[in-house]
């Protein structure tokens, strides 16, 4: 089944609810400017606000565009306030791909998903790497020094998320956001589980502790 990974900057009348319709999911992330991006695995589409509290839907645009990989692939739909011809411009030159007109709700965000055919693009199997520490996207398997480690769907999830950003510390709240579940709640003591499982694959394959808490900040995945 296809997904795609929507990225809000606003409210979406109408719920975040994940949507799926004939092969494709649909699954919605609220996302701040100033916070990390969520887990996302599927195709990534970011409908950003023109006017956000803190900057502009313009930069933001531009920083999503320049920020990794995974922001250079997004499709980025702006949302305008106004039928401006200067406004489709400007948001194009910042990296847009498309726009739409203010205000939206859950069926116009699903209509425009639905009539916009995105391109098709390969993709082959992705592997992170950090040191001796890797994990196959394709094959869901992690390994230090080719040995695999014992790992459950939420701890290779966790994984994933910290090795795609290694060196940033997380708070719980931010894991809990970057990683929540729309079918069942996650609370702290839940990110604490995952992170004792994970430390203990990680100590039983040989890999150490690279997984580190900071005291009053939350976790960290060293780089090597």
């Amino acid at each position: 089944m296809r997904r795609i990974d929507i990225l809000l900057t606003g409210d979406l009348p109408g719920g975040r609810e994940p949507f799926v319709h004939s092969d494709l999911r649909v699954v919605f992330h609220r996302w701040k400017s100033d916070a990390p991006l969520p887990l996302m695995e599927g195709r990534p589409w970011a409908f950003i606000d023109w006017v956000l509290p803190d900057l502009s839907g313009l930069e933001l645009c531009r920083r999503l565009r320049c920020a990794d990989a995974l922001g250079q692939d997004a499709h980025i739909t702006m949302i305008l306030e106004e039928n401006d011809a200067e406004a489709k411009r400007r948001a194009l030159k910042a990296g847009a791909d498309d726009y739409i007109l203010a205000p939206v709700d859950r069926n116009a965000l699903l209509d425009r998903v639905l009539s916009v055919q995105l391109p098709e693009r390969e993709t082959p199997a992705r592997q992170l790497r950090l040191g001796e520490l890797t994990l196959d996207l394709a094959a869901l398997q992690a390994r230090w020094r080719e040995k695999p480690l014992m790992l459950m769907p939420n701890e290779l999830r966790l994984l994933r998320y910290l090795m795609e950003q290694p060196g940033h510390v997380f708070s719980r709240q931010q894991l809990i956001t970057a990683l929540g579940k729309h079918d069942q709640p996650i609370d702290e003591r839940t990110v604490d589980a995952w992170v004792s499982r994970l430390r203990r694959a990680l100590r039983d394959a040989g890999a150490g502790s690279p997984l580190r808490t900071v005291r009053s900040l939350g976790y960290v995945l060293d780089r090597p």
